[in-house]
């Protein structure tokens, strides 16, 4: 299956942005979950992807209030609702798995945080929802909470091209990689990221045997954006991601 990140750029209508995902020859998507952005209507998505006859892989949590978990304020109370009411949503709508941001490294873990991550596993095993924390310049709050929670339903989404840009050196797929919920592929050339796979300087046949060493069966997951390839249309980018994403899958067989 291949699937990805439905905000990918450009402004069209998102009926119109699904059918285009469609025809690329997509299966699924990643949901933008929130009103930022411009997705006031964001709860009308998940209708539209299945009429579309796409699946939904995962919703994206609001990255806006990451930094606030660990907060012992008002900020770091709405926080938690946040993600709570993302879990319930979750299984309102039949979507199997949440992916979180935790606050990067230079804002470090406390027991408030970390007692509020659990409470967000709590309500996950309740309803049967996955929460996948996912790498960004947070490897220390990160790994802290995958060895802090011990829960089926607690793991890794993990992305390729934070990895490599930001922690070259540490290891993640080795040491969490039993623990992997979804995967956000995408390249990156100098400081610029969400590029297509193939588009910078991720050495993809590395990637991708680490990825299939972990025997993880789902999706690949495409997590790029337009910028940098204003000259394509939306349906040439597509074609594009999902050529690059195939070529993907050739990799993680062999």
């Amino acid at each position: 299956m291949i699937t990805i990140y439905d905000w990918f750029g450009y402004e069209l209508p998102i009926k119109e942005r699904y059918r285009l995902i469609k025809e690329a020859g997509f299966d699924g998507v990643l949901l933008w979950w929130s009103e930022y952005l411009g997705r006031n209507d964001y709860r009308s998505g998940p209708q539209i992807v299945l009429e579309a006859g796409l699946v939904i892989e995962n919703i994206h949590t609001p990255f806006q209030v990451q930094d606030n978990i660990w907060l012992d304020n008002l900020d770091g109370e709405a926080s938690i609702d946040c993600y709570l009411q993302c879990v319930k949503d979750c299984a309102e709508f039949e979507i199997p798995t949440m992916v979180v941001h935790l606050p990067d490294d230079d804002k470090p873990y406390n027991a408030l945080g970390l007692n509020r991550i659990m409470k967000i596993t709590e309500k996950a095993e309740q309803l049967g929802v996955n929460v996948a924390m996912e790498n960004l310049r947070n490897f220390t709050n990160l790994s802290y909470v995958l060895e802090q929670v011990n829960s089926q339903r607690i793991g890794l989404c993990y992305d390729c091209c934070h990895h490599y840009h930001y922690y070259p050196n540490c290891d993640l797929l080795s040491m969490y990689g039993s623990r992997l919920m979804g995967l956000h592929l995408h390249d990156y050339n100098g400081n610029t990221i969400h590029r297509l796979p193939f588009d910078g300087t991720i050495d993809w046949s590395v990637a991708m045997k680490k990825i299939a060493a972990t025997d993880y069966s789902g999706p690949t997951s495409i997590e790029a954006m337009n910028w940098g390839y204003k000259d394509l249309s939306i349906e040439e980018f597509l074609r594009k991601a999902y050529a690059q994403a195939k070529k993907l899958e050739t990799l993680k067989q062999l």
